[in-house]
């Protein structure tokens, strides 16, 4: 078997289980497979240290890597047409301490926030809702839980003629209708600079990758109290977590007030019929932000809801006793 083939099987079987991550793990005497999916990582296979290292050279020939490089962190990118789907695949590569290397491929779905599914439908309609006002609306929750395909497929709904803009590094989903920037910090094109600059396009629905600094947490907050609809994401331990984090980013409480429309907190759940399904803790401006025991992250709902979907059989108690916690 080619390389090329082998390294198509892998990804298939990715791909066929919605895997948001491959990673390329050594260990002591070969490489360990694995793919992410819904925030848990599953061995898929292992193979022989040689095998693996000509796979991961292939990948960052691909990628305009340094093959030669073994230790020193690298990134890269490269596409792939998987099932006639295209995909998109951002590379990581790093030695330890021993030189052995490791790599993880992110992939990035064009159809992902088309296929999206909703456990519970009724919060999608509550996010819809949203839509119609301006003011920020911020999405939390691990990596891979599908936040950026949530903002997209919400956007994509709204029936108004519209300008939209998105900065996100990188860009995950290929959307024609959108006015699409990427961040490139060696270029001085960061968010807060493609923010301060896409303002002046005057665009009425603005969506961010990420907030993870303090000068985008300001312009973000700024061209929601300006009157934009501006989506983001934002690293927080549950819905009530993502005040505080603002807070930290230096936005006041009363400014808060004024500019936030609603927060989320939102994970990837397996449905036991098989495939995955989003599901959303969500708070509106309407609602306390912040809960009254400070270290309490979710809302009473969050686990009542996901009690009520495994008496439904949509998941099972495996899963409710996974996530109930968050």
């Amino acid at each position: 078997m080619s390389i090329e083939t082998q390294l198509s099987d892998i990804i298939q079987v990715a791909v066929d289980q919605q895997a948001s991550d491959i990673y390329w793990l050594p260990t002591a005497t070969a490489y360990q497979i694995l793919v992410q999916t819904a925030g848990e990582l599953q061995t898929i296979m292992t193979i022989e240290t040689a095998v693996a290292q000509q796979l991961i050279n292939h990948i960052k020939y691909r990628s305009n890597m340094a093959i030669s490089d073994h230790r020193r962190p690298q990134l890269g990118a490269m596409s792939v047409v998987i099932a006639e789907e295209a995909l998109n695949m951002r590379i990581s590569a790093v030695g330890d301490f021993l030189g052995r290397e490791s790599l993880v491929v992110r992939l990035l779905y064009q159809s992902r926030s088309a296929a999206l599914q909703y456990l519970i439908p009724a919060q999608r309609t509550q996010l819809e809702s949203l839509m119609t006002q301006t003011g920020l609306i911020l999405f939390s929750g691990p990596m891979g839980a599908g936040k950026t395909s949530t903002m997209y497929d919400l956007v994509r709904q709204i029936d108004r003629p519209q300008v939209v803009m998105t900065i996100e590094d990188p860009v995950e989903i290929y959307e024609p209708k959108f006015l699409q920037l990427q961040v490139n910090a060696a270029a001085q094109m960061t968010y807060g600079e493609l923010l301060k600059v896409g303002l002046r396009h005057h665009p009425e629905v603005f969506i961010i990758g990420e907030i993870r600094d303090a000068e985008t947490a300001q312009i973000a907050v700024q061209a929601a109290l300006s009157g934009h609809l501006v989506l983001s994401t934002i690293h927080a331990r549950g819905v009530y977590g993502i005040l505080p984090r603002l807070r930290q980013l230096g936005i006041d409480a009363e400014t808060l007030q004024q500019a936030l429309a609603a927060a989320s907190y939102q994970r990837l759940l397996p449905l036991a019929g098989g495939g995955q399904a989003a599901y959303f803790d969500i708070v509106t401006a309407h609602e306390p932000l912040q809960s009254a025991n400070n270290s309490q992250m979710m809302t009473s709902e969050w686990g009542e809801q996901l009690e009520i979907q495994r008496a439904l059989g949509r998941i099972s108690a495996e899963t409710v006793a996974r996530f109930k916690g968050n």
